[in-house]
């Protein structure tokens, strides 16, 4: 501790200036957290597709990671095939909602990068 009872590097901050700090440390965040909440809603606005088995089964997701389409193609309704046809569909909509989530993990770690507050993890 320094003089006064302040942690080292703070003995010659006056209350004033401490306050002064803290409001401005408040705007930052509260426009962090608007900056966010648009990137937040332009993910979600998105869509995500992929397709797997060649084309064979396509499917879209949105950025709120909610199916909101699954094409398949006609040739591929044998039911002996059944089972490669539902591992197909099962691997092109977690493709799809790993795109969403990748989308909004970028969105949000590009307003983070800065942000270096002790003891919170980002």
């Amino acid at each position: 501790m320094a003089k006064g009872g302040f942690p080292k590097g703070m003995a010659g901050m006056n209350a004033g200036n401490m306050m002064r700090q803290q409001a401005q440390m408040q705007q930052k965040i509260m426009k962090m957290q608007q900056e966010m909440a648009r990137a937040q809603e332009e993910v979600e606005k998105s869509f995500f597709s992929a397709t797997v088995g060649g084309g064979t089964v396509k499917a879209t997701v949105s950025g709120k990671k909610e199916l909101t389409e699954l094409v398949i193609d006609p040739e591929a309704l044998n039911p002996d095939d059944a089972e490669i046809l539902q591992d197909m569909i099962v691997s092109a909509v977690n493709e799809a909602l790993r795109q969403a989530e990748e989308a909004m993990n970028k969105g949000m770690e590009g307003l983070t990068s800065g942000l270096n507050i002790p003891g919170l993890k980002l």
